[in-house]
């Protein structure tokens, strides 16, 4: 494998189609790296919640660079943890935990019927 990543305008066009079936079909998801230590968190406190989280870890996935590009191209956002709610793009670790500890968060998740 080369360290080429491909920015073939039709494989991020299905990775962009993929990432918001997942976004529009699930209350809370998370797009995830299984190492990273933010994503950790982020996960783990939307389960202290109860919050029903889909998860998509982009380095276990065999297109997750193109659905990272994808959801740049979507977001401005290309770092993980990238968190949605209700379809709405949250931001990260730091917005997730902002909008928790503004007592904003539990709302959010309610409201998009994720708890």
């Amino acid at each position: 494998m080369g360290g080429s990543t491909s920015k073939n305008p039709q494989i991020i066009e299905m990775a962009m189609g993929k990432a918001k079936e997942i976004v529009s079909s699930n209350s809370v998801v998370v797009f995830s790296k299984t190492y990273c230590p933010y994503c950790t968190q982020v996960k783990q406190l939307l389960s202290s919640l109860g919050a029903k989280t889909k998860v998509v870890e982009l380095d276990t996935e065999s297109d997750g660079k193109e659905i990272q590009t994808a959801l740049q191209e979507w977001t401005g956002q290309r770092t993980v943890p990238n968190v949605f709610i209700g379809g709405t793009h949250i931001g990260g670790c730091d917005d997730t935990v902002a909008k928790h500890n503004s007592g904003k968060l539990v709302p959010l998740l309610t409201e998009a019927g994720g708890v």
